[in-house]
This record gives C-alpha cells, sequence and structure tokens, in this order.
C-alpha cells in the first residue's frame, strides 16, 4: 500500500508526514485491497476562518469504489485525526455491505423506491495533484487534476477536476455518494445512457436529477 501526504497552502513537517502514516497503515485492516491513500492537507490562509483554516482529506484507492472523508480544524493534526474517523466508518460499512441490506427512497417521479444498492463496479478517480491557478476559468483537460481559475479581478476562485465516467445504476451512484460523503454525486445511468445526480434530501431520502440528453 502506497501512502502520499501532500500539502497545499501548507508545509508538510516530518512530524505529520510520520504520524499521518502511522494512523493510515490501519487502513489494510479494514480494506486489504487497497492499493494506495492520499492524504492532502490545505491550510485556509483567510484569518476570519482561523477556526477551520486546516483541512485534511483522505482518498483511499482500492480494487473496489473510491472513498474519501474530509474535515476541519483549527490544528491539521485534529482536522486528520476526524477526517480519519470518517473515512474509518466508512470502511466499515463498505466491508459489511455485503451482510446489510439498508434500503433506499429515491425521488423519482414516476419510479419505484430503489432498493439498496448493489456492488458498484470500480470507478478509479486518480488524483495526482493540482495544477497552478490560471488567469481565466478552463475546462480542465487532465484527469484527476484540479484546475483553479479566477473569475476577473473578483476574490472568487473557481476549482475544476476532470473524473472518468463509467455507467452505472442509481443504486450505485447512491453507494459511491455514500463512501466519498457527499451530498450529491454525478453519473452516467447505464441503461439510459443520461447524465444524472443523486443528492441527499433527508433521513434515507433521495433525489435523482436527469438530463434530457444522451452520452454517445
Amino acid at each position: 500500500m502506497d501512502i502520499t501526504v501532500v500539502g497545499r497552502n501548507a508545509e508538510i513537517s516530518s512530524r505529520l508526514r510520520d504520524y499521518v502514516e502511522e494512523k493510515t497503515t490501519k487502513v489494510e485492516q479494514l480494506d486489504p485491497r487497497v492499493q494506495r491513500v492520499e492524504v492532502e492537507i490545505t491550510h485556509e490562509r483567510n484569518p476570519r476562518q482561523a477556526d477551520t483554516a486546516e483541512r485534511a482529506e483522505i482518498t483511499v484507492v482500492s480494487k473496489g469504489p473510491i472513498i474519501r472523508a474530509e474535515a476541519s480544524s483549527s490544528d491539521r493534526f485534529a482536522a486528520f485525526d476526524i477526517a480519519m474517523g470518517k473515512l474509518t466508518e466508512r470502511l466499515r460499512r463498505a466491508r459489511d455491505r455485503k451482510k446489510d441490506h439498508h434500503r433506499y427512497v429515491v425521488d423519482v417521479p414516476g419510479q419505484a423506491p430503489a432498493a439498496a444498492p448493489a456492488a458498484a463496479e470500480e470507478v478509479v478517480v486518480p488524483d495526482t495533484g493540482d495544477a497552478p491557478i490560471e488567469d481565466t476559468p478552463s475546462a480542465p483537460t487532465q484527469t484527476g487534476v484540479a484546475v483553479e481559475s479566477q473569475l476577473g479581478d473578483s476574490p472568487v476562485i473557481v476549482r475544476q477536476k476532470l473524473h472518468e465516467a463509467v455507467p452505472m445504476t442509481v443504486d450505485e451512484a447512491l453507494y459511491q455518494m455514500e463512501m466519498v460523503g457527499h451530498p450529491f454525486y454525478l453519473f452516467i445511468e447505464k441503461s439510459t445512457k443520461q447524465p444524472c445526480a443523486v443528492y441527499h434530501r433527508h433521513g434515507w431520502t433521495y433525489g435523482v436529477i436527469r438530463l434530457d440528453a444522451q452520452v454517445l
């Protein structure tokens, strides 16, 4: 298992690197198929965000689905510990998923509620680093590398990242969304070839948004 630790606006000390590597070695106990663990530490320079200035994002790339967790704190060690706790819980859920059979209520007009997600196909999303901030918005061309651009003279920064898209079912998309810890998930629906997004509404209720188009 490879472990990489990178910083954005943050210098990674040897003490932090050793701490991260020691903690992340436990990932193999929950996912023996893990290939690599990527840890990104980001420092927010805005003094108004001092309480959440340190953000840790952990990504587990395995032969199964991508699993990710992130957290923020005033201390980067604490941010990493919080993110690691979330990641551990998601790894446990992924491990026990074959034995658990939760049911979901999916808000899709004209369709019956979807059952628990079936085993998801592997969606490999490499995360190799970020490109420098550009002066004008442009679509990224390299998979897994984020492109940041500033909108004119405003302080607004737009961060874009290109991901590989493997067609999947709604059930599989729900599972992927849970594993990365996001409130929504974009995907190509397997049977219709439509661009779709699943999103969390409340409780065990989810929604699906579809575009009236097909990906050829």
